[in-house]
């Protein structure tokens, strides 16, 4: 007599399947973000994931391809909250500082991701260089800056040789730096630097030197 197919259980072993990716990708993330890519082990993250080393391969390869999962996995979910913030609809002034804000709060909220992407440059960032999917989140970004740009110095608000690259690499080192370093400029100048108070004065100070560079005359 033959046996009845559940017509279910696809659906339940791809939700396993799901939920233990999951699993893996949270305890690489406290493995890698604490000793990085070369201090790492792969069963230091599986014992983490409360999951065999076996299934843990079975899933990601080897310790690279784990690693550029991760970081894949951490680039969607920032681009994903990016593009709540709608800059296209906003006066370019008011998207910029909307923008450099909003990436000074991922850097807060998501300080284990900084300290990935310090470990993927030690490596000569071949796991981002080898990823398809990581530049093509970009473009959309890219495109949107560009919008921007345009309307701003069509309106004549912004000057008209801002690059959209070297302005979001600006806008990025004036907000990580400050959370990548805080413990030292805390040692150094003697203040609590992470209250949410001092980190909304740095991110209202980088917004200010942005727009203030792109409303500067060339």
């Amino acid at each position: 007599m033959a046996t009845k197919k559940n017509p279910e259980a696809p659906t339940v072993r791809r939700e396993s399947s799901l939920r233990t990716r999951e699993m893996i990708l949270k305890g690489a993330m406290q493995e890698f973000s604490e000793r990085g890519f070369d201090g790492a082990r792969i069963d230091k993250i599986a014992l983490r994931a409360g999951v065999n080393k076996n299934l843990l391969y079975h899933h990601y390869v080897n310790k690279d391809g784990l690693f550029s999962a991760l970081l894949e996995h951490m680039y969607e979910k920032i681009r994903a909250r990016q593009r709540d913030l709608e800059l296209r609809e906003k006066d370019p002034v008011d998207a910029i500082r909307r923008l450099v804000v909003f990436t000074g709060k991922i850097w807060v909220q998501y300080p284990e991701f900084l300290r990935l992407l310090q470990s993927e440059n030690l490596t000569g960032g071949r796991h981002v260089a080898g990823s398809p999917k990581v530049p093509s989140l970009y473009e959309p970004l890219l495109v949107t800056l560009k919008d921007v740009l345009e309307r701003g110095s069509q309106s004549g608000q912004f000057r008209r040789d801002a690059d959209p690259v070297d302005l979001y690499i600006s806008i990025s080192a004036l907000t990580a730096h400050y959370i990548n370093n805080h413990y030292t400029f805390e040692a150094i100048f003697g203040q609590a630097l992470m209250s949410p108070q001092r980190i909304r004065q740095r991110l209202e100070h980088a917004a200010d030197m942005v727009v203030a560079y792109l409303c500067a005359k060339p």
